[in-house]
């Protein structure tokens, strides 16, 4: 069968994609972590220690976590075993650290690298307790989540966190250089095509690698691509976005705080960003209408209209006509005067709601609804405000335990400007009919 493979001139081996073959064999090798594996790296130095510990790889895809696992494993003399949360459970894991037992009493140990390890549930991950503190494995997990949220702290504590980054622009164009020096032929791409194919790459080196893959599959002899015709070639990777993770929340976390800091366009950059990956529609709006009430509140009462009018109109028009009206709405909060003044005042009021407990109103506010009540003094001398000078009786509406508190204190802007003048003026009305003058 060897002699078949050489006759035809074939590789009796699978072809192997060009992001394996080119897969470090060095630590120094590794692109763009130079904060972690460079001289004075925080990695760089745990091996030169006696012991590295367990740790936790956090960063998005194609940024060498794997590679590093496998290359740690080998610069300590440790055994590399890889496991997949996604495809592993609890008795694999038995079966994993009973193996690890049996490697350590003949002096090996075991470097344990759970790739996804935020997909294992809170009691798969504190099996992994009792191996990791007697030393039977050394941990390391990889995720692309955010580990505050995803992994117990149980677990954390027992590991260091480090933190991968997505591949810049320089450590995307040294990955191109060696593709191009393994294959022995220049990238059919123009010089724009080129930044664009790193642009598409979105930080990521796999990626990177793959979409170099399929232009020198495109290509034919003597062609060379330029921006338009790279975009139809590759059919532009899907944005780096899950919509259930840290994606999600990044974006509309960076679109909320673009709107609050009076920044139209970056709003409207990060709005696109999630139109664009598909984001739930219905789910914008609901933070459109957050925006509205949190961070303008009275200062524009008109934001949570048009917040929730685009809502209506998304409903009634669909997609693409109805984006149009989220788009608007995004520019409206953006560009309204701001004002957490209501916000504030509301969860003052609930701390005091909490604090004070159920105390009784003032009995002049409260209904005589029966002769006893009336005895009792409920509803006596109550001022009827409509009745009253400036429709306005001063009266105090606060139980005598807690005595007047002072919640909302609207800013000088927008509509609340002219809420300020009306306390105000209240406030010196109650002052007067108070002292009597």
């Amino acid at each position: 069968m060897t002699d078949l493979f050489a006759a035809a001139g074939l590789d009796q081996s699978a072809p192997r994609p060009l992001a394996d073959r080119l897969r470090p064999g060095t630590l120094s090798d590794v692109a763009g972590q130079d904060h972690l594996l460079g001289p004075d790296g925080a990695l760089t130095r745990l091996i030169g220690a006696t012991s590295m510990g367990s740790l936790i790889f956090w960063g998005p895809p194609g940024t060498g976590k794997t590679t590093v696992g496998r290359l740690l494993a080998r610069d300590t003399k440790l055994t590399f075993v890889q496991v997949s949360a996604i495809f592993s459970g609890v008795a694999e894991l038995k079966k994993l650290f009973e193996e690890a037992r049996a490697r350590r009493r003949t002096g090996q140990g075991t470097l344990l690298f759970v790739d996804e390890i935020h997909r294992f549930n809170r009691a798969q991950q504190d099996s992994f307790l009792p191996v990791m503190e007697d030393g039977t494995i050394t941990l390391i997990g990889a995720t692309t989540e955010n580990p505050s949220f995803e992994l117990n702290a149980a677990l954390l504590s027992r590991a260091r966190l480090l933190v991968f980054r997505a591949l810049d622009e320089a450590a995307l164009g040294k990955l191109l250089d060696r593709a191009e020096a393994a294959e022995g032929r220049a990238l059919p791409i123009s010089e724009s095509g080129r930044a664009t194919l790193v642009r598409l790459a979105d930080g990521d080196g796999r990626a990177l690698l793959t979409l170099t893959e399929e232009i020198w599959r495109a290509a034919r002899p003597g062609e060379v691509f330029d921006d338009a015709t790279l975009l139809d070639v590759v059919q532009r990777r899907a944005p780096l976005y899950d919509k259930g993770q840290d994606g999600h929340y990044n974006l509309i976390s960076a679109l909320h705080k673009a709107v609050r800091g009076s920044d139209p366009d970056a709003a409207l950059y990060y709005l696109a960003r999630m139109l664009d990956a598909g984001e739930d529609r219905l789910f914008i709006t609901r933070r459109i209408v957050r925006m509205a009430v949190e961070d303008i509140g009275l200062a524009d009462p008109q934001a949570l209209v048009v917040a929730n009018a685009a809502k209506e109109a998304f409903d009634f028009l669909g997609s693409p006509e109805g984006e149009l009206a989220i788009a608007q709405a995004v520019i409206y909060v953006a560009t309204a005067p701001k004002s957490n003044a209501a916000y504030t005042a509301f969860k003052a009021a609930m701390a005091l709601a909490k604090h004070a407990g159920s105390v009784t109103p003032p009995k002049v506010i409260l209904n005589g609804s029966t002769k006893m009540m009336r005895n009792e003094g409920f509803g006596e001398g109550y001022a009827y405000d409509h009745d009253e000078p400036d429709g306005f009786s001063g009266q105090n509406y606060w139980p005598e335990s807690i005595g007047r508190q002072k919640l909302y204190e609207p800013v000088e802007r927008g509509f609340e400007r002219e809420l300020k003048k009306r306390l105000d003026w209240w406030a010196k009305l109650r002052a007067e009919r108070e002292s009597g003058t």
